[in-house]
C-alpha cells in the first residue's frame, strides 16, 4: 500500500510538471533570418520517403540556405529520387557516402561527412531526417529562435505521426521529455545528464558543433542526437529542445513491426533503475485501483492526466490514447528488455548494417 501511495503522489507530480513545462516550451514564430544555413540530409534506403522531406526543404522561405544530401549506401534508388526531385536545383549537392570506418555507425558518419561538406559560409548547421516533412518557415524560424535564445543547440520536437498500433508507444517520446525533464534548467545546465534532443531536426552553431568535436565525438552512440548536445554540454555549449509542432511532421514507423525493430535497436541505452521506475508509477497504480485501491486510482488518473497534457501541447491524440498510457508503459518496458537481450546477443541491427 505505501508503494502504492508513493507511486500515485510520484505521477501527480509529474504531471504537474509536466503542466508546467507545456508553459515554457520555447516556439519557434519568426518568419525568416539573415543567418547563413547549411541543411543537412543523410539518406540510407529512403526511395519511398525522401521526395516529400526534398521538397519542403525547396519550398523554404526566409532563409538563405544550401541542402547537402548524403547517400549512405542505398540499394533501393534512392540516389535517383534525389537527382528527379532536384532536377538540377543550384542548391542543393548530392554526395556519395564513404564507407563506414571502423568504430563508427553509419548516422553519426554520415552526419560528419555532411558537416565537413557544408560550405564555410554557414554559421548554422540543420540536420534533417528524411522522414521529416517541414513547412516553408521552419528552417527560418528554428535559427531565428537559436539566435534569440543565445543557445548552441537547438531541436524543435516535430509532430510524431503513429498509425495503427503505433499509437500505443510512439507518443511517450515527447511526453518523455515533457514530463521528466525541467526544460529551462535543462537549457542552460552543463550537466550533460539534463540533455534532451531529436535529430530528426537539429540546429546547431556551426563553432559549437566543431569546438565539441562533430559527430566523430558521439561516433558509437546509437542516441547520438542526446549524445551530441551532451558533448556540447562538456565543451561549454548549451542547448535543448523546443516545439516543433507547427514546423515538422514525421512518421517513424508505419507499422509495429518496424516500431518494433527501432525500439530494438535503441532501447537497451535506457537503465533499467528507470525503466523499473516507469512502472512502479505508472502500472502500479492502476494494477492496484482494479483491486479496489482509491489511492491507486487516483494514480492512473495521474498518470492519464500528464499523457493528456503533453499530446495537446505536442500536437498528438490525448484520447483514447491517454487512458492506455499504463499498457504504453508496460509495453515500453518489455521492448526495452528486449533491446538488452539483443545487444548482449550481438544482434541489434539496423538499415542492414550491425550495430
Amino acid at each position: 500500500m505505501r508503494l502504492v501511495a508513493l507511486a500515485s503522489a510520484g505521477a501527480a507530480a509529474i504531471a504537474v510538471h509536466a503542466a508546467v513545462n507545456a508553459r515554457l516550451l520555447r516556439v519557434p514564430t519568426a518568419l525568416s533570418t539573415t543567418t547563413r544555413v547549411s541543411v543537412l540530409l543523410p539518406v540510407r534506403d529512403e526511395a519511398a520517403r525522401v521526395e516529400p522531406c526534398l521538397r519542403a526543404l525547396l519550398a523554404q522561405q526566409g532563409v538563405d540556405l544550401e541542402v547537402v544530401v548524403l547517400d549512405d549506401g542505398s540499394t533501393d534508388g534512392t540516389a535517383d529520387v534525389v537527382r528527379r526531385v532536384v532536377d538540377g536545383d543550384p542548391r542543393v549537392r548530392l554526395l556519395a557516402g564513404r564507407s563506414l570506418p571502423e568504430g563508427w555507425l553509419g548516422k553519426p558518419h554520415a552526419c560528419q561527412q555532411l558537416a565537413d561538406a557544408a560550405v564555410p559560409s554557414s554559421d548554422v548547421l540543420v540536420f534533417v531526417d528524411a522522414d521529416v516533412v517541414l513547412t516553408p518557415f521552419a528552417v527560418a524560424a528554428t535559427v531565428a529562435l537559436l539566435e534569440d535564445s543565445g543557445l548552441d543547440l537547438l531541436s524543435p520536437y516535430p509532430r510524431q505521426e503513429a498509425p495503427g498500433a503505433t499509437a500505443l508507444v510512439q507518443p511517450l517520446l515527447q511526453w518523455s521529455w515533457l514530463s521528466f525533464l525541467p526544460l529551462r534548467l535543462a537549457e542552460r545546465s552543463a550537466r550533460p545528464s539534463l540533455a534532451a534532443a531529436n535529430g530528426q531536426l537539429l540546429a546547431v552553431r556551426r563553432t559549437a558543433y566543431l569546438r565539441a568535436g562533430g559527430h566523430a565525438a558521439v561516433r558509437d552512440a546509437v542516441v547520438e542526437d542526446v549524445e551530441l548536445l551532451r558533448s556540447l554540454k562538456r565543451t561549454g555549449g548549451r542547448g535543448g529542445v523546443c516545439d516543433g509542432t507547427e514546423l515538422a511532421t514525421t512518421c517513424m514507423y508505419d507499422g509495429w513491426h518496424e516500431l518494433v525493430a527501432g525500439y530494438t535497436k535503441s532501447l537497451w541505452t535506457l537503465p533499467p533503475a528507470t525503466v523499473a521506475l516507469l512502472v512502479a508509477l505508472y502500472v502500479v497504480p492502476p494494477v492496484a485501483a482494479l483491486r479496489g485501491s482509491r489511492v491507486g486510482a487516483l494514480g492512473y488518473a495521474a498518470g492519464v492526466a500528464g499523457r493528456v497534457v503533453s499530446a495537446r501541447r505536442t500536437g498528438s491524440r490525448p484520447l483514447p490514447d491517454a487512458l492506455a498510457h499504463p499498457a504504453s508503459v508496460a509495453v515500453l518496458a518489455v521492448l526495452a528488455g528486449r533491446s538488452r537481450v539483443a545487444r548482449r546477443r550481438g544482434r541489434l541491427v539496423w538499415k542492414g548494417r550491425v550495430l
